[in-house]
């Protein structure tokens, strides 16, 4: 996979932030989850690759565009004049945060991961329970730890008294034991009602106040979050949860054989090419959303890559065509 591709990916997820930030504040999750795939599908068909969807918006039956196994890309096109393109496979959220987008809640996302054919789990979608954490903590957490462990693990490692630690929780009820069990260790507590790939980058970059994320969260978002994490030199530790017969059914059909395996990010998302992409839709801890201004559009994205390893934060200003375009910071 070419490494310029990277900046390929990025109009994609710029174009489906764009897309869904026009719905920002409606009230309609779903017409902001469409917006954000149809955008994001348009632009996917005129980059130079022969893709993969291996994680998606569903199955083919459920969503009518980027489904698991739709095919993406140039190669797919009439522009492609029948021309040979790499085969990469491509893992996309269109639109992390359909009910943030749709309240204007901050830190919903357009976000899209790309790897060499058959580098990227096909995670099913399930849930899968997690613990992300940045790099100086990645070598002293176990998934199985008591939670108390990891945390004094997580203290030690950033040279932190356990109370200077957050940790960002989904709030459900699900999490009631994890909540109590962080809170008694003495650690603080983010609390947020989706988003948790948002938080798991968060916890990887240093000095964004976040420290790590535990909890159950989507298995989709997991692969996503390996990818982001491979880029970023942060780990995440993660297991399937298989709460019916139907779970475990549904990963053999999709290859996994061992549904109890912990997987890390080398696992999720494996070889040497990885490209992660991400466009803020509203204002995050990383990225500010999209902004709309007289004469154009200011997006706040983050491209990045294993190879070559590079990060990169990217502001970009879409002008309107006009006689007199005036730029505001």
């Amino acid at each position: 996979m070419e490494s310029d591709l990277s900046l390929e990916f990025l109009r994609v997820v710029e174009q489906a932030a764009i897309a869904c930030a026009h719905t920002m504040g409606q009230g309609d999750a779903h017409a902001a989850d469409m917006a954000a795939v149809e955008a994001m599908r348009e632009v996917l068909d005129t980059v130079p690759i022969d893709g993969t969807i291996v994680i998606g918006e569903g199955e083919r039956d459920e969503a009518p565009m980027l489904f698991i196994g739709e095919k993406v890309g140039m190669a797919h096109q009439p522009a492609g004049n029948g021309r040979k393109f790499d085969a990469v496979d491509i893992a996309v959220d269109p639109l992390e945060g359909t009910n943030l987008c749709a309240t204007g809640a901050p830190s919903a996302i357009a976000v899209l991961c790309a790897a060499d054919a058959g580098d990227l789990l096909h995670a099913p979608d399930i849930y899968m329970d997690k613990l992300v954490v940045g790099p100086t903590a990645k070598h002293v957490v176990d998934l199985d730890a008591p939670v108390r462990e990891n945390l004094r693990a997580i203290a030690r490692s950033l040279g932190r008294q356990m109370d200077d630690i957050v940790v960002v929780v989904l709030n459900r009820p699900r999490h009631a034991q994890l909540i109590k069990d962080i809170r008694a260790c003495g650690a603080r507590i983010q609390l947020i009602e989706d988003g948790d790939l948002s938080a798991a980058i968060a916890a990887a970059v240093s000095g964004s106040g976040v420290h790590a994320v535990m909890g159950i969260g989507g298995a989709p978002e997991g692969v996503l979050t390996a990818a982001a994490m491979r880029c970023l030199n942060g780990e995440i530790f993660a297991r399937l949860v298989i709460n019916k017969p139907e779970d475990e059914e549904r990963c053999k059909a999709m290859g996994i054989k061992d549904v109890k395996r912990v997987y890390r990010a080398a696992d999720l998302a494996k070889g040497d090419n990885i490209i992660f992409a991400a466009t803020g839709v509203t204002d995050g801890t990383l990225m500010k959303g999209v902004r709309f201004f007289g004469d154009g559009i200011r997006t706040s994205s983050l491209v990045m890559q294993t190879n070559p390893h590079r990060i990169r934060f990217i502001d970009g200003i879409q002008v309107y065509p006009g006689p007199s375009v005036r730029i505001r910071f």
